[in-house]
């Protein structure tokens, strides 16, 4: 049953990331690359979150155009985990996905996931420790 969820979650997820492609390169001007947030929950197996955490720290100094990849404890679910990222670019993150350090956390942690919760697509702009994106 899990993994019958966990494939749903990942063919929607692809086609969401397919549709907001598009969308994005209509909306956006000639030349003109946006920044690329997401924020998402996940819940650990119970008792699990610490080593989920763990799995999900290995290798992210090694992903080309991530810019802030935090992944952080839910203060009120001991078994909830929130992962923000912010890529250069779409195109970035969709291209992580492919990396074998990637691959390797995935398989390794997807048996300590019991779902994921919710998922914001953002359009981050700078902030503390974010560059504004110039001429990006």
């Amino acid at each position: 049953m899990m993994k019958r969820i966990l494939v749903i979650l990942l063919a929607t997820v692809s086609i969401a990331t397919v549709a907001l492609s598009q969308e994005s390169k209509r909306d956006q001007p000639q030349g003109e690359m946006k920044m690329y947030g997401l924020i998402g929950k996940m819940t650990a197996v119970s008792g699990q979150r610490d080593a989920l955490i763990a799995i999900l720290g290995e290798g992210v100094s090694d992903m080309p155009g991530c810019l802030s990849y935090i992944v952080a404890k839910d203060s009120t679910d001991a078994n909830a985990i929130w992962v923000t990222e912010v890529w250069d670019s779409q195109g970035s993150h969709k291209a992580s996905l492919s990396l074998p350090s990637v691959q390797k956390a995935m398989a390794r942690g997807k048996p300590l996931i019991a779902g994921f919760g919710e998922r914001f697509v953002t359009e981050p702009v700078g902030g503390h420790g974010l560059a504004p994106a110039k001429g990006r």
